[in-house]
């Protein structure tokens, strides 16, 4: 056998031994990659710890006051039908073409439904709801939907656009347990507060945040403002809803938010509970809201408008730009050009604080005004009227 010969051989032999020590191996030891396919449980391979958790609330929990809270928040839904001229369907007339209307005369409009959602807030054992005006204005049907998920219809008590309150009833056994009210006194800018509502219409949701701020006003939201602004999450849906704090009282109806596309961006308003009671009490005992009027056009005074009236820099009040003919202050001797600086002796600061400060006195009692004329301070006395219905110009 020559040497090339020998030297095939062996790499064969080679070859074959190899091959027949693998399929020993194959038969005999049956590598893992060669089994069938097995799950592994990981109870099996790793251990954990169990929670030592007893059932108590953890530090910072507010379950206690969402649950003594949340079943008097109510969602509310309304209806409303709008009339909107429609061209009847096909190819048909115009129906505002005028000479379709000489033939056959003007046709009623269609009806289109259009809804709305809100939030409510249950105050008392008879039924009685505070919301906002702008969830129920203008609504031809009501529904309120309960915590427990029972809707029921509910009627409009009275409404006051200038505060954004309204008062619903509903008329229920066995309804839930009312909110507590809490106290604004005793709220502060950095105390945690929670609000509850129904945003977008997802159902029943709390979020928290802060008190950002007491007693924002200037908003240009309602005509009297006192807000308590905060940055817990408030989105359509929430208006009308409870603003809480940490033991679950009611400080607040929350009523708008400042945003530039539509959603929360943590500015929040919401009606402090003390005035939206005031409103709410108002409306149950006179069916509607009185304030008192001064019939005036009042204009906050700059340093420029002061200058040119001739008055030292430090002057406070407002100026009245126009007085209504017969009004409670023109019967009591003021005149276009006044300067008002106090009403019974306290300091007219600002337009909103004549309008708050003139709300408060009831129609009929009189109100000593110190007016500023032409330099000189004189005193008059005003029987203060009745505010008209908003649209009213003259405050």
């Amino acid at each position: 056998m020559n040497s090339s010969l020998q030297k095939y051989w062996l790499v064969f032999s080679q070859a074959v031994t190899v091959m027949l020590a693998a399929l020993f191996i194959v038969a005999t030891l049956k590598p893992e990659w060669l089994s069938e396919p097995r799950v592994t449980s990981l109870a099996n391979t790793a251990s954990f710890k169990e929670s030592d958790y007893d059932g108590q609330l953890s530090p910072g929990s507010y379950h206690d006051a969402v649950k003594r809270s949340m079943p008097a928040v109510v969602n509310i839904f309304t209806s409303k039908t709008n009339s909107k001229p429609k061209p009847r369907k096909g190819a048909g007339p115009n129906l505002a073409d005028p000479l379709f209307k000489f033939f056959f005369g003007d046709q009623p409009p269609e009806k289109e439904p259009s809804s709305s959602l809100g939030s409510g807030v249950l105050v008392s054992s008879d039924g009685y709801i505070l919301t906002n005006h702008h969830v129920i204005s203008d609504a031809d049907e009501i529904d309120v939907a309960l915590a427990d998920g029972r809707k029921v219809k509910a009627k409009v008590i009275g409404s006051d656009s200038e505060t954004d309150i309204a008062v619903l009833k509903i008329e229920v056994k066995q309804l839930p347990t009312p909110i507590t009210f809490g106290k604004v006194e005793s709220v502060h800018v950095g105390d945690v507060v929670l609000a509850i509502g129904n945003p977008f219409g997802v159902g029943q949701t709390v979020t928290s945040g802060i008190v950002s701020a007491l007693g924002r006003d200037h908003v240009g939201i309602n005509t009297f403002e006192n807000f308590i602004q905060t940055d817990a999450a408030i989105n359509p849906g929430n208006s009308g809803g409870a603003l809480i704090d940490t033991r679950g009282n009611l400080i607040g109806i929350n009523t708008a938010i400042y945003s530039n596309n539509g959603g929360s961006m943590g500015i929040g308003f919401a009606i402090p509970v003390n005035l939206a009671k005031q409103v709410m009490e108002s409306i149950l005992a006179n069916g509607s809201v009185t304030r008192g009027w001064l019939g005036v056009e009042p204009q906050n005074l700059s340093k420029e408008l002061s200058e040119s009236l001739g008055l030292p820099g430090n002057t406070t009040g407002v100026l009245l730009s126009g007085v209504l003919e017969g009004g409670p202050a023109a019967r009591g001797g003021a005149v276009p050009g006044d300067v008002l600086i106090t009403i019974d002796n306290k300091p007219v600061t600002d337009v909103r604080g004549l309008l708050n400060q003139v709300a408060k006195i009831n129609p009929g009692n009189q109100a000593k005004l110190t007016i500023l004329r032409k330099g000189k301070e004189i005193e008059l006395t005003a029987q203060i009227g009745k505010r008209p219905k908003p649209k009213q110009q003259l405050n």
